[in-house]
């Protein structure tokens, strides 16, 4: 076991559990101080916990980015680098590790890594339970006819609410496994495209927000009337389903030995009738889902551990989905995987001196024409139709002073430029699937 200070030989190891929202924003929470979407369950993981104010994830879209999550590897390392591509069976995972040290593993949501009956699907990629979505246009609505069951496919109605399912089979789960160590991951489908939610949550939003009652929001053949309404019930509901799980680890006496951590896949979507800017999706900061400018890949991240990680803190630690894989071992006091790319924030999280720190980051996004980004301090470098281009222009912007990413300075700095383009060749790794390559 590593050298973990509040571990000992003796002690229960502490359950882990990581809720990953599907495009969930940086400031959709009411500790942000978001005047509609109320939170306070979540605002208390942030008051009983720290807030990652420099968190990233790792790509544009969905299965990328959780590629990353789990394997600690860059994206272009797992070979995961779109969202129709399962993730090979070579990559060790976070639900592997956990279970050779002898946890239970779950996972309850929605799983883009691998579609049914191939190498990336959940139960061949380390996790012994699974209900949810293991489909990627299932997911697009939250009425579906079927789910998985482990591996089995399961017929539904079409009119009950999956995200109801999913989490009476998450709070099932850890009534069973109580009594060992857990590793539980929450990837809900909320509040991705459609923005479907019963209706007594939908309705007090759609009395709040009536000049919306004249919009239809439309995604994969669904339609919701007030989209808008339906996305805060959404946000509300996620809300209360995370103090659910909260309050049956109280009632188990487990919340002491158990670490929460929440984050998010990607920044704000416009799809299905969210509307963005009415409700200040990025918190001023540039671009959505799919964009590599802060606003589409800075997310939230909370963790929380009583009398382990210090209340009510914000950390300006730059971390990003890989270093998820790391810091969930070292936290667990399992060895951590070689070869991986992510650097553990147990530091971070103690608040403590010795945290190390990235040299830089660095993203790739291959739809849309090619997108790469670096970060190297407060330098943020941006390249867009890279497929085009390879060695075209860059975007150059200091975020210590200009978070928005308004002010292009690449023309007044072009040593740095160069530093960024060095980063790039250093970190781009050549692959026979993409064109630029």
């Amino acid at each position: 076991r590593p050298d973990v200070p509040f571990l000992s030989e003796s002690a229960m190891p502490p359950n882990v559990l990581i809720i990953q929202n599907d495009e969930h924003v940086f400031r959709h929470l009411g500790f942000n101080g978001h005047p509609v979407v109320q939170t306070p369950h979540l605002d208390r993981l942030a008051a009983e916990g720290t807030a990652f104010d420099h968190a990233y994830t790792c790509n544009g879209v969905c299965v990328p980015a959780r590629a990353s999550f789990i394997t600690g590897r860059y994206t272009i390392a797992t070979g995961v680098a779109c969202n129709s591509i399962a993730l090979p069976p070579s990559e060790a995972t976070m639900p592997q590790m956990f279970g050779q040290a002898g946890y239970a593993t779950g996972a309850f949501g929605k799983w883009g890594l691998g579609y049914p009956g191939s190498e990336g699907e959940p139960l061949r990629q380390g996790f012994d339970r699974f209900y949810g979505y293991n489909c990627q246009r299932n997911a697009h609505t939250y009425y579906p006819t079927w789910l998985f069951d482990d591996d089995e496919q399961i017929e539904l109605d079409g009119e009950t609410y999956a995200h109801d399912l999913i989490m009476d089979k998450t709070l099932e789960w850890v009534r069973e496994v109580q009594d060992q160590p857990f590793f539980l991951f929450v990837p809900t489908l909320i509040p991705h495209a459609a923005m479907q939610v019963p209706e007594e949550y939908h309705q007090p939003f759609r009395e709040q927000f009536p000049e919306f009652e004249d919009v239809t929001g439309q995604y994969a053949g669904t339609e919701v009337p007030n989209p808008v309404a339906g996305f805060a019930g959404m946000m509300t509901k996620l809300d209360e389903d995370v103090g659910r799980i909260m309050a049956l680890l109280n009632e188990l006496g487990l919340d002491d030995n158990t670490i929460i951590m929440f984050t998010s896949d990607n920044g704000p979507h416009e799809e299905g009738g969210h509307d963005p800017e009415f409700f200040n999706s990025g918190g001023g900061l540039r671009g959505l889902k799919r964009d590599l400018y802060e606003g589409g890949i800075r997310v939230p991240f909370l963790a929380r551990w009583p009398g382990k990680i210090p209340a009510g803190t914000v950390s300006d630690h730059m971390c990003a989905f890989w270093d998820f894989m790391p810091t969930a071992c070292e936290l667990a006091g399992i060895d951590v995987p070689a070869g991986i790319d992510g650097i553990s924030h147990l530091p971070a999280f103690l608040a403590e001196p010795g945290q190390r720190s990235h040299k830089y980051l660095y993203w790739e996004f291959y739809e849309r024409g090619g997108r790469r980004a670096v970060r190297w301090g407060d330098w943020k470098g941006v390249q867009y139709d890279v497929s085009a281009n390879p060695d075209g222009p860059m975007e150059l912007y200091n975020l210590a002073d200009d978070l928005a990413e308004e002010h292009d300075l690449a023309e007044d700095h072009p040593e740095v430029v160069a530093v960024m383009q060095a980063l790039i060749e250093h970190a781009h790794e050549p692959s026979e699937i993409w064109s630029w390559s």
